[in-house]
């Protein structure tokens, strides 16, 4: 049988022109998405394809709304997440978080505009709803040197041009994150500059439905890894070569194999070094019979972030006793305040009503209750009552929110730390745990 050039450039060889969620099944485009392997094990797990189109559209809709709403000319945009959000395009993510050279303007009629790297303008081309491609917000020292101020300039008269042409008589400008210079050029031009972050995490906070379905893909993709990754440690552990580090790049291999893209952080810790909570993965030895505890801070297919936490037990001994009983108290504890999530519930009201971890983990419990998640992590933030700062979160939940419920069950001075934690979504009549990944029988003291 011949096997031609066409199919051999396809992403999934089974299909026509299009992919399941609505871009081209080509694997030369531009476009990044998930791989042929993630769209296999989507489909033997019977899950929804998100559109993309309507998806882009939805969050164009939402953000031009949310410019209207507040009477401002238009949210200007450097954070990557938020240009992401906007344009669902990518440009060396990590890197422009350090060297910010990319911004996305969205007017008040709706009219977007993207800077982009001088030789890449090609890479948002695939959305329509981009209606120019420029560069120039590149406003960082290294990048412009002493002339930093006169790229700034330039630029800032670039963003007066179109909003005069797009809300004229509008000087109320959102922005999110710019560099000094650029607010000090933004101001010249005669701009009110406003809070672009209120902006863009409030209209982040609501999924629609075809973020939801993406987001159902990208969970199922995390565990996927997640599961390959502990077969690994289980596997590996007990021959005594095995380092921390040796098992998170499981993780991230298997993320990136899915079409994810990268994980924002190194928490993954074994034995003595899971507390205090918040060490990085290292090149420790991983000894058996010990704890191993790790959180994903993972962003996956689409973009989508997955941040969900287990412990495991790894040894042919059981746990010691108060491990279980920490195990046991930190699944009670996000049981117990996930059961507290519905539409309408305040965010104070549920820092009132929450669980509370024994004293023994207070000192070193987590930072927060829980906390909103979409590309990253996202407002808004739940406190615990005594983190709480009244009149910061004065909000109700919505359906279309996904929380993160956390717990770390963390004894000051032990020699061990829990760490748990479940993505759950907000529906019209309560919630959904979006996440299906099991707890380690025997920390659960269920062997």
């Amino acid at each position: 049988m011949n096997t031609h050039f066409r199919e051999i450039r396809k992403i999934d060889p089974t299909r026509g022109a299009t992919l399941g969620d609505g871009t081209p099944n080509d694997a030369d485009r531009v476009e990044i998405g998930p791989t042929r392997l993630a769209f296999s094990e989507w489909a033997q797990a019977g899950l929804a394809l998100p559109d993309l189109q309507a998806m882009r559209r939805f969050r164009w809709e939402r953000l031009t709304a949310s410019v209207v709403a507040r009477d401002y000319a238009g949210v200007l945009m450097f954070d990557p997440l938020n240009i992401r959000y906007a344009t669902d395009s990518t440009n060396m993510q990590l890197w422009n978080t350090h060297n910010p050279f990319r911004a996305v303007l969205v007017c008040a009629d709706g009219y977007m505009v993207i800077w982009d790297y001088k030789n890449s303008p090609f890479l948002s081309t695939f959305n329509p709803l981009v209606r120019e491609q420029r560069s120039g917000a590149d406003l960082f020292y290294f990048d412009r040197g002493d002339k930093v101020d006169v790229a700034a300039d330039t630029f800032a008269n670039e963003v007066r041009v179109l909003l005069a042409e797009h809300a004229p008589g509008n000087k109320r400008l959102a922005v999110d994150k710019v560099m000094l210079h650029g607010l000090r050029a933004l101001e010249a031009q005669g701009f009110e500059v406003m809070d672009g972050e209120e902006v863009t995490e409030k209209t982040r906070a609501i999924k629609g439905p075809d973020e939801i379905k993406a987001m159902r893909c990208a969970s199922h993709a995390c565990e996927t890894a997640v599961a390959t990754m502990e077969r690994f440690a289980r596997e590996a552990v007990p021959q005594g070569q095995t380092s921390e580090d040796d098992i998170w790049a499981v993780l991230h291999a298997e993320n990136i194999r899915r079409g994810g893209e990268w994980i924002e952080t190194r928490l993954l810790t074994s034995g003595p070094r899971t507390n205090p909570w918040f060490q990085e993965c290292g090149g420790r030895i991983v000894q058996n019979n010990e704890i191993v505890s790790f959180d994903t801070d993972l962003i996956g297919s689409y973009g989508i972030c997955v941040d969900i936490s287990r412990s495991w037990w790894i040894g042919d001994r059981s746990p010691p006793a108060d491990m279980v009983y920490a195990m046991q108290h930190g699944h009670e504890h996000i049981t117990r305040n996930m059961e507290l999530l519905k539409p309408g519930v305040t965010i104070p009201d549920l820092t009132a009503r929450c669980h509370t971890l024994d004293p023994i983990y207070q000192a070193q419990k987590y930072g927060c209750m829980m906390h909103g998640v979409g590309l990253c992590d996202e407002w808004p933030l739940v406190a615990y009552p005594d983190n709480a700062v009244p009149g910061a979160f004065d909000y109700p939940l919505e359906p279309g929110m996904v929380l993160c419920v956390e717990a770390l069950v963390s004894p000051e001075g032990g020699n061990f730390s829990i760490k748990l934690e479940d993505q759950v979504l907000i529906t019209e009549t309560g919630y959904e745990n979006l996440t299906r990944y099991p707890f380690d029988d025997a920390l659960m003291g269920r062997t």
